[in-house]
């Protein structure tokens, strides 16, 4: 029988315990926070929080950046806009990816583990490494493409042809936020990340393709008619299921595939 195991430094250890609460504590709760630092050669580790959750805020982000801030000062991570926009603070959270400052610290009933985003190389603690993914996102030209004159004022669109963009409840393509949690829970991209873009990729193509003012609708499609950029989602649907947005990803790449089997 094959046995497969991770390589030694890379086993994640049982690290340090920080106990930030008094006796008079009432609502106490314990964060396990993945740490690594590439500048010592130690392997990564679970760092424990508890933290009296009467001292922050309500969500997972506001906890971390308690304990940054009041417990480990070395604890790092990406946030910015803490309201679900920016998609800075994508992380997985007890075991699934999303974003902090969405995700309640009461959606939780143990001990909060906290983790960098999955298949990603880490940068540092909870930063993971996007820049394969960006320049995936960046080849897929996403900008408006025309050919016609410009118009003297903005390129107009009917109230239809604005919903294939931001759906009529408001989760179509376009409110993508390009935080990768749909990408990173697809194990197409986990095994054919080197070539298959990626739901979060392919959703924001389909946003491009779908958008009534693009006059490069044929030209998008030749660059994703190709057996591994599009055709390694095999509709797991991971992708959907994670999404903090609530938006379909899956959708988005059924789409494209209808698209081309149109014009066949």
């Amino acid at each position: 029988m094959a046995e497969f195991t991770l390589p030694k430094n890379s086993k994640i250890v049982e690290g340090k315990k920080h106990d930030a609460t008094g006796k008079d504590t009432k609502r106490k709760k314990t964060f396990k926070v993945y740490r690594w630092n590439p500048d010592d050669e130690e392997n990564p580790r679970l760092d424990s929080y508890t933290i009296d959750l009467d001292k922050c805020g309500p969500m997972v982000l506001d906890a971390l950046i308690h304990i940054k801030n009041n417990v480990d000062s070395t604890l790092t991570f990406r946030r910015s806009c803490r309201e679900g926009i920016c998609g800075s603070c994508a992380m997985n959270i007890d075991g699934t990816n999303t974003l902090a400052c969405t995700k309640s610290i009461d959606d939780v009933k143990s001990d909060v583990k906290v983790t960098p985003l999955p298949h990603m190389n880490v940068v540092k603690d909870l930063v993971p490494d996007q820049k394969h993914a960006i320049a995936q996102y960046n080849a897929i030209e996403p900008w408006l493409k025309t050919d016609s004159p410009p118009p003297s004022r903005e390129r107009l669109q009917s109230p239809e042809d604005a919903d294939a963009l931001n759906g009529h409840d408001g989760h179509g393509p376009a409110g993508c936020i390009l935080c990768f949690c749909c990408s990173t829970s697809c194990p197409s991209y986990w095994w054919n990340g080197d070539r298959y873009l990626g739901p979060a990729t392919l959703m924001q193509a389909h946003r491009w393709i779908a958008d009534s003012r693009d006059e490069a609708t044929g030209e998008r499609l030749d660059q994703l008619e190709d057996p591994f950029k599009l055709y390694r989602c095999h509709t797991i649907m991971n992708c959907t299921n994670t999404c903090p947005k609530g938006l379909n990803p899956a959708k988005s790449i059924a789409e494209i595939k209808k698209l081309l089997l149109a014009r066949r």
